[in-house]
């Protein structure tokens, strides 16, 4: 008793009035909040392991402290109280429910405010949330009278775990008990290992033309077929980085004029159009308007984009891209085709 009055002396003397559950709920909301906004802390595994029991089970825990201020038939010693609390057992269950009730009814009010569903608002109303309830349940609890009030029997709860551990019965039950103990340290090592190590997707990257709808929106359709040398036709170019890293690219727009036998191609005359140097971020996207002026006309061309991870080779060809589009136009020279008409 004496080491436990020594130790609540540490704290502020507004402190050592608020129940050891809600302090524990104030100081996980504090710590996930900092764990999303820090600049350094915000990019390690900590953020999810904070964030997902703060948002799974924290704030539905404060509004039932908040509902239910007095102590279940489980959470003091005397078994005959009569009050209208819930048990240990019951609080948890609710606070897991309510959680997911309460975090998405949160999202819907910030739906139809000027911040949006989005991380800082969400964490902000949720932590002004937690703090709110967490003061209602501390202001009502301590109300009550002290063999009234809901209390976590966390003394209880250590020395009977302790006595399971370290004094068993039967040599039986001391086996189950360390099978116990190892499956639950490769069970929170394993998901541990999982948060902090989570698994990649696949890495790709996306190359894509759009051309520009009738209003104004970028569409994958209507592509030119007949180009006119020395004037310009335009089409937009976009590169999606899903490689998992920061990526350097390269791409080479040229025109082709080619030759098909037996199913290969050979280029007889190629004009180069543009190049391209694209640095992006994971998760990315790229885009460019690239205005075509051809000068090389002929009948069947081919409008090439050859993509390359770094510096393109010498000689680009379809072969060693990366990636490669192309659109089949037909080049005439300035004034042919009225003079046709």
């Amino acid at each position: 008793m004496d080491d436990d009055v020594r130790w609540s002396l540490l704290a502020p003397p507004w402190l050592r009035r608020v129940p050891a559950d809600l302090a524990a709920l104030v100081g996980l909301t504090l710590l996930t909040a900092g764990a999303v906004f820090l600049p350094v802390v915000r990019d390690t595994p900590l953020r999810v392991v904070l964030g997902l029991p703060f948002v799974l089970f924290v704030p539905g825990y404060a509004l039932v402290a908040a509902l239910f201020p007095e102590a279940g038939s489980d959470s003091t010693a005397d078994d005959e109280l009569d009050s209208s609390g819930i048990t240990g057992l019951e609080r948890v269950a609710l606070s897991f429910g309510v959680s997911i009730a309460v975090v998405p009814l949160v999202g819907l009010v910030l739906n139809f405010t000027p911040f949006g569903i989005r991380l800082v608002p969400i964490v902000v109303s949720l932590t002004a949330l937690v703090l709110v309830l967490t003061a209602v349940a501390t202001r009502r609890r301590l109300e009550l009278p002290t063999e009234e009030r809901f209390a976590v029997p966390w003394r209880a709860w250590l020395q009977a775990g302790k006595t399971e551990l370290l004094e068993p019965e039967t040599r039986t039950d001391g086996a189950l008990n360390v099978i116990l103990v190892i499956s639950l340290v490769l069970a929170v090592s394993s998901v541990g290992y999982a948060v902090a190590v989570p698994k990649q997707g696949e890495a790709f990257t996306e190359f894509y033309l759009l051309t520009e709808g009738e209003d104004g929106e970028l569409v994958a359709d209507g592509y030119p077929t007949d180009l006119v040398a020395g004037e310009s036709t335009p089409l937009v170019v976009g590169v999606g980085n899903q490689e998992h890293r920061q990526q350097s690219y390269t791409v080479v727009a040229e025109l082709h004029d080619v030759e098909v036998e037996n199913n290969s191609t050979r280029i007889l005359d190629r004009e180069r159009l543009r190049t391209f140097e694209v640095e992006t971020a994971h998760n990315e996207t790229w885009q460019r308007q690239h205005s075509v002026t051809p000068e090389l006309t002929g009948e069947r061309l081919r409008l090439t984009y050859m993509l390359y991870q770094g510096a393109p080779p010498a000689t680009p060809t379809t072969e060693n891209a990366y990636r490669e589009l192309h659109l089949w136009v037909n080049v005439t020279a300035p004034g042919q085709g009225q003079e046709q008409a």
